[in-house]
């Protein structure tokens, strides 16, 4: 009786708890637009401002947060782009208070005007769309969307500028969902400021066809939209940033722009030689390696947008690079073949300089609302020279038993008789030494465009579309190379001491399709689509090699000037034509006829949506082939199949499952199917194999996503499988004696890989300062192939299970002044292989540590950042090693409204970041290190002159209404409070 009499009581209690919960409520809506607008952050707060409660508005833009008693409250409404605004409330009688609508206007930024931020969710979702906030992400001062874009959960930034989200390669960069310098993603990562950037969302983009006829072509692309702030989207802008450091490095860009509601104008320059290489901030991307030699480079580029609503788009881009490189490397390999090993070490040394220039348009008008008219052209031509130096050799047992340098013992020679003085030759482990230098030249003209019509038929989604697109390559390219091998065991047994291959090539080459496309898709009931696709493909290429030998002739080395052909040319005589060989010399010429006929059904519902279907493609090839004495003129016809299969079920706008299949059958080429040696190079030989049969690679992909507001918890999960029956693989049968090698292609089945990803972030506190974030990483392949032997051997199947987990875990806290993290990863690496258990791996890799921001009141910012990398399990002591890379950056604003920043970057402060990297397959084992400048200090200054906001934003406006005015209604969707306070959401990854 007395548990029943307590139960009720505190069942009253609760009831009464409930009833007094004193809700308010209201709407934020844009001034100028009329919309609403979501993630707003709403900050409850007491008359001197201490922090009580929060929320974050939802798509609606909707809101309510909770008072804890009656009293006088200040309400502060702020988002990034927006005047913030205060209002003054008071709570009596425990009862509600809806605001009703509260209109924000857009921030004003006056001419040299600092930037002002606020706080925000770092990421939502929205269906299969992750909408980062870059607001939420402390970057340096100064800094370029690539350190942004580092910081982001679920992305990757190779050294090449190469991006990676969950995964998938970016393929395109928009600005605010136009297309910014199409074909490149360097340029937006390496020159748009991130003091511009509001939000960044990262999803998949169907292709233009897909776009207007709803058929999958399997042509999606991943991309990242970079969102200007508001405000910053109309006026002009400008930004210019001088880095001068020791040891000889620069970096400096600048750029400028011009927006209005229909243009978008961008310039930019830029011009470094430390590889493009942005500040090693925090985040858990951490690792072993710095950059890969000296690179230098310069760009000009132009961008320009016009916009004339549901009528006219046109985005036009200009692009100018020069590079130069110097690339210093050394390696060491180890070739398993059954129960034994190749070994081999090199050096070399690459010099590299390029020029070229592309232009890229995109026209779309739609003359009415039934017609879509699309242009695509584009133009580039692009140079390239090259020269190269360097030396190898190769040992029939491990080398470093027996020597310290085992390339410099290969070329030990006694200097009055030239006989070689190796040790390793005297234990008989050193089979060949080669000498080799080079020239090369390349000159690469390319143009192609696209045209596509879409007629609407009605209104039910009967549709038709014409497509045409051509393509046309013209390429002259040369080369020179001088290569001296010494044989070594070969001399013992055969009498075969040494060869010279001097050689001379030029080869021009022309390229050119075109191709004709009809879709057609026609609504059977409801909702639901029989789609019909047919393309005809022609495509022509012919290149004509020829090849002149200089083997009779003896060079020292080649001039360290590019393109000094003559000084080659001329010590063979006027008559050098008479040198061309024949044999050697390659003419090969392709014509392909294509018909891609696919037949698609779709279903699209409330809650689902559903794509299958199937591509059948015959395809007809003649090819004419003369090399090595053998002429082929062969015809081939075949026919590949390709199945698909793409589901999505829509849970809620925050939840989204997909589920997509593809089978894609793939040909041999037509070289690899002929039956001809090519022995021109002796270390090196390749066979063709008639007998191949072609591949089929099957894909799946599994991926799940859910984004709940309260407290910014997100899942994101993927699982891909993938198998091929009948791959291609490289047979290889080893020449003990010579070191040579002799490649021919077999199929091989048992291929196949499985990967998956689990990522889970979330806010710890209600306030949203502090936030945790991980993920989970697994890739396990089991990989197939043949190992090197012996001439009298058969071929050896050796299987190579691998298995990579990564894990990693990211803690930070933020306030409005600092953000300290850490960071860390886990990285297990455990390879089985059948046939060499002695190559068997078990490692680990760890990477961590702390990085912080701190910014004063008076403008000062202090960037540092800790990363310890340590390696573990190698059978390799010298492999067992810890790296300790500390980055630190101290910037202070000037002027009024700090337009004018110094900034002082130290990289690698300790100097230890390596250049080693070690590389491990089921056939090899490869180390390499290269030379690079990690450690420097650089000084910036870096200048902002910027107007922005049209008439409205300037001189301000009404504030919204405030005060009661009518409940919004919220149609029966609860939504969650957020946590408010301008702090940072938790991360999505």
């Amino acid at each position: 009786m007395k548990k029943s009499i307590l139960t009720m009581l505190l069942l009253l209690m609760a009831i009464a708890s409930f009833a007094q919960q004193r809700l308010i409520s209201g709407q934020i809506t844009d001034r100028d637009t009329k919309e609403a607008i979501e993630q707003v952050t709403i900050q409850l707060l007491k008359s001197d401002s201490t922090y009580v409660a929060g929320a974050i508005s939802n798509e609606n833009g909707l809101f309510h947060v909770t008072a804890p008693a009656n009293g006088k409250y200040l309400l502060k409404i702020s988002s990034v782009g927006y005047k913030a605004t205060v209002k003054h409330i008071q709570i009596s009688d425990n009862k509600d208070l809806a605001m009703g609508k509260i209109v924000l206007g857009a921030e004003a930024i006056m001419l040299k005007g600092a930037v002002v931020t606020a706080m925000a969710q770092k990421v939502t979702l929205k269906e299969d769309t992750f909408v980062y906030n870059s607001s939420a992400y402390r970057t340096p001062e100064g800094s370029v969307v690539e350190e942004l874009v580092k910081r982001l959960p679920g992305a990757e930034v190779s050294d090449d500028g190469t991006i990676k989200i969950n995964g998938k390669e970016v393929k395109k960069i928009l600005v605010d969902g136009k297309e910014f310098m199409t074909g490149d993603t360097k340029t937006a990562l390496k020159n748009l400021p991130t003091s511009i950037i509001e939000k960044i969302k990262a999803y998949d983009e169907k292709s233009d066809l897909s776009k207007v006829t709803g058929i999958d072509d399997g042509e999606e692309q991943t991309v990242l939209d970079f969102g200007v702030k508001k405000g910053m989207n109309r006026g002009l802008i400008s930004n210019i940033d001088l880095g001068v450091g020791n040891k000889s490095r620069y970096n400096m860009r600048g750029m400028g722009g011009y927006f209005s509601d229909n243009n978008r104008f961008m310039l930019f320059a830029n011009a470094n030689n430390t590889s493009d290489r942005g500040f090693g901030g925090g985040g858990p991307g951490r690792g072993f390696g710095g950059a890969n030699g000296l690179n230098a480079s310069k760009l000009i580029a132009a961008n320009y947008n016009y916009e004339l609503k549901d009528k006219f788009k046109f985005n036009t881009s200009l692009r100018w690079n020069h590079s130069d490189g110097d690339i210093w490397s050394r390696r060491s390999s180890e070739n398993f073949m059954g129960s034994s090993s190749s070994f081999s070490n090199s050096l070399t040394q690459n010099f590299s300089r390029s020029n070229s220039w592309n232009g890229n348009i995109r026209l779309e008008w739609m003359p009415d609302s039934m017609t879509n008219i699309l242009f695509r052209p584009s133009i580039s031509w692009n140079t390239s020279d090259g020269r190269n130096t360097g030396l190898s050799a190769q040992f029939n047992d491990d080398p470093y038993e027996y020597v310290d340098d085992p390339l410099q013992d290969a070329f030990l020679k006694d200097l009055s008789t030239g006989e070689s003085k190796s040790k390793l030759n005297e234990l008989q482990k050193l089979v060949n030494s080669q000498e080799n230098s080079g020239l090369s030249y390349s000159d690469n003209n390319n143009m192609k465009g696209m045209l596509q019509y879409n007629r609407k038929l009605n209104s039910q989604g009967r549709n038709i579309t014409f497509r045409a697109d051509a393509k046309y390559t013209d390429k002259d390219s040369k080369s020179i190379s001088l290569k001296n091998t010494r044989y070594y065991l070969a001399e013992l047994e055969q009498g075969k001491n040494a060869s010279d291959i001097n050689r001379y090539n030029l080869t021009p080459s022309k390229d050119y399709s075109y191709a004709g496309q009809v879709t057609y898709s026609e609504p059977l009931w409801k909702a639901t689509f029989l789609q019909f696709s047919y393309k005809f493909t022609y495509s022509y290429s012919k290149s004509d090699r020829s090849t002149y030998r200089f083997d009779d002739y003896s060079f020292d080395g080649i001039t360290p000037v590019y393109r000094t052909w003559g000084s080659y040319l001329d010590r063979v005589g006027n008559n050098w034509e008479d040198t061309k060989d024949d044999d050697l010399s390659k003419y090969s010429e392709y014509k392909n006829y294509t018909h891609d006929i696919q037949v698609m059904m779709r279903f699209i519902r409330n809650k689902y949506n559903l794509n299958f279907g199937v591509m059948i493609q015959p395809q007809r090839s003649n090819f004419i082939y003369d090399y090595m004495g053998n002429h082929t003129d062969t015809v081939r016809t075949v026919t590949n199949f390709s199945p698909t299969l793409d589901f999505r079920y829509r849970f809620s706008k925050m939840s989204n499952l997909r589920i997509n299949y593809r089978g894609t059958t793939s040909q041999p080429s037509i070289s690899q199917l002929l039956n001809v040696v090519d022995d021109s190079d002796p270390l090196n030989i390749s066979k063709g194999n008639p007998g191949l049969k072609p591949s089929f690679t099957q894909n799946f992909r599994l991926f799940y996503n859910n984004f709940v507001q309260n407290h910014n918890k997100g899942v994101m999960t993927f699982v891909n499988f993938s198998t091929t029956r009948n791959s291609i693989s490289n047979k290889v049968e080893y020449d003990e004696k010579t070191g040579g090698r002799t490649t021919t292609p077999e199929n091989i089945n048992g291929n196949w890989n499985v990967m998956g990803a689990f990522m889970f972030n979330c806010s710890i506190d209600s306030a949203g300062v502090w936030n945790i974030n991980t993920g989970a990483h697994a890739n396990y392949n089991n990989y197939v192939s043949y190992l090197s032997v012996d001439q009298n051997s058969s071929s050896l199947k050796n299987t190579t299970r691998s298995l990579t987990w990564r894990q990693n875990l990211s803690l930070s806290y933020r306030n409005d002044w600092a953000e300290f993290s850490l960071d860390g990863t886990l990285t297990y690496n455990k390879a089985k292989n059948k046939l060499q258990p002695t190559s068997n791996l078990n490692t680990w890799q760890f990477s961590y540590g702390p990085s912080m921001t701190l910014t004063a009141p008076w403008g000062t910012s202090l960037n540092s950042s800790l990363s310890i990398s340590s390696r573990r399990g190698y059978s390799d002591s010298s492999m067992n090693t810890d790296e300790f890379v500390w980055n630190a950056q101290l910037s202070q604003g000037f002027l009024k409204g700090k337009p004018l920043t110094i900034m002082l970057q130290f990289y690698d402060i300790l100097r230890q970041q390596s250049t080693f990297s070690r590389a491990i397959s089921a056939t090899s084992r490869t180390d390499t290190e290269y030379n690079a400048i990690n450690s420097y200090a650089m000084l910036h200054v870096i200048y902002r002159l910027n107007l922005f906001g049209g008439k409205d934003a300037r001189r301000g406006g009404p504030e919204g209404p405030g005060g009661p005015g009518g409940r919004p209604n919220f149609h029966g969707r609860p939504f969650n409070g957020g946590f408010g306070g301008g702090r940072p959401g938790g991360r999505m990854f």
